[in-house]
């Protein structure tokens, strides 16, 4: 059963826009780390399922980034582990996803940045990419504002100003909106972040480079927003009642340890997963495949989470030793959980470069993207669940894996279209699926009991 400890609320923000590329991980990157340097301790919260936003929230603010989707944890949740995320810290950012009212597809506002701003009970800063227009940015303006009553934009950044005539023409448009302009932007290309096949190259690929780009941001926020007016609209958050969440502690004896894949090719995890194994009675060891022969010492379990695997095919075909490694414990009876990039890892081959062979399939780069939400059941008992345990998970990936499905299927899916997917064999449970399992505690505390019995 999960924890939970109550602490006081936290002055916070939500940074949304009226579609994607507005400008919201610029402004949120820029505001965390001005506010950083203002000695502020700022929490770096996102929207949805996303695991490379974080990555630059948490250069921006010294803090690990945290996601809040109310989709895979359930609306209950979304507030409870924002205040576990901002424990201690001054103000809060949370960067939205997508436009302010697009959540998870016909499902109406479910996990929509205006959901979870209400589920906060936090202000929202409306960005708008002004390019391209004057007068009219007071009719989008008014219609964001207006749209959901229990929304409230406390504010506007004008984002992408081209000069300072438009940037007069803009403030006397919204002037008759009543929503302030708390901030005016100017077209800055050195903010702008490499993006490839599934969205923002992660820091971990381009640590100098991306220590620059968060500096750039912070540096065009500081000069062009009110940082004050910021700060003031964070603290006119309305009260959260209820607990912080906590991870269930169920630890006894001695810590097993638990190998979790890290580096550039390894990118993707919750932070609340590591938390969990560790209250479960886990030491949690990273490593990177892409460096290390051999896994930690003492490894008795093996966390694979997701990345960017195929851009670093070559270079882990060639660690021929971790390689076998990963089969030998996974043979042995090992729990090994995989997802996405963990899956093709564990293929007999990706691309045509030879992989940990544990997997009697393989995965090549595809056209097509596959992307949404997935409403999962267990098909049968793994070392992550037992049959018929229902899981919310996205799915992210221009990769295909052939068969999709082993004898022994992970999950089934409901929609778009029914299917079973993923491969469970002994100790090893791999799917493209991500799933957050501060929704399901339990499957931390299994894999950590299934560690002491292998």
């Amino acid at each position: 059963m999960t924890s939970y400890t109550s602490i006081p609320s936290v002055p916070r923000l939500v940074i949304a826009a009226p579609s994607s590329r507005s400008g919201k991980t610029t402004v949120a990157t820029g505001l965390m780390a001005a506010l950083t340097e203002r000695g502020l301790a700022v929490s770096p919260h996102k929207v949805g399922p996303d695991y490379i936003d974080p990555g630059y929230h948490a250069l921006a603010s010294g803090r690990v980034g945290r996601n809040l989707d109310a989709y895979l944890c359930g609306p209950d949740l979304v507030a409870p582990l924002f205040a576990h995320g901002a424990r201690g810290c001054d103000i809060a950012v949370v960067e939205g996803v997508m436009g302010m009212f697009d959540g998870a597809s016909g499902q109406g506002e479910l996990a929509s940045t205006a959901h979870v701003a209400k589920l906060l009970r936090a202000p929202v800063v409306l960005v708008v990419d002004a390019s391209s227009q004057s007068r009219s940015v007071a009719a989008l303006v008014h219609g964001f504002a207006s749209w959901d009553p229990e929304v409230r934009i406390g504010g506007v950044i004008l984002n992408k100003v081209a000069s300072d005539r438009h940037e007069e023409l803009l403030r006397d448009a919204l002037e008759s909106t009543g929503v302030p302009v708390l901030g005016v932007l100017r077209r800055a290309p050195q903010v702008d972040t490499p993006s490839r096949h599934l969205g923002l190259v992660p820091v971990a690929e381009r640590q100098a480079a991306a220590l620059e780009a968060v500096a750039a941001m912070a540096a065009q926020v500081r000069a062009g927003c009110d940082l004050e007016a910021l700060v003031a609209l964070a603290r006119s958050a309305g009260a959260l009642s209820g607990p912080a969440w906590e991870p269930p502690v169920t630890a006894t004896g001695r810590r097993e340890v638990v190998a979790v894949a890290g580096g550039p090719a390894f990118t993707f995890s919750y932070a609340e997963h590591a938390e969990l194994l560790t209250a479960a009675g886990a030491e949690v060891v990273v490593f990177d495949p892409l460096r290390d022969e051999q896994l930690p010492d003492g490894t008795r379990g093996l966390v694979i989470g997701g990345g960017f695997p195929e851009m670093y095919a070559a270079e882990l075909s060639a660690n021929e030793p971790l390689r076998k490694a990963v089969a030998e414990l996974a043979f042995g009876g090992a729990p090994v959980a995989a997802e996405c990039a963990g899956l093709l890892y564990l293929c007999r081959e990706l691309d045509g470069q030879p992989m940990c062979g544990v997997l009697d399939a393989t995965a090549r780069m595809d056209e097509r993207l596959t992307l949404g939400y997935r409403d999962a059941v267990a098909v049968g008992y793994s070392v992550l669940a037992p049959a018929g345990t229902r899981m919310r998970a996205h799915e992210f990936h221009r990769t295909v894996v052939e068969p999709g499905a082993g004898p022994a299927p992970a999950w089934g899916i409901r929609s778009p279209r029914p299917r079973v997917e993923g491969f469970v064999r002994g100790g090893v449970h791999a799917s493209y699926l991500h799933t957050h399992w501060a929704a399901e505690p339990g499957v931390a505390r299994r894999f950590v009991d299934r560690c002491r019995a292998s």
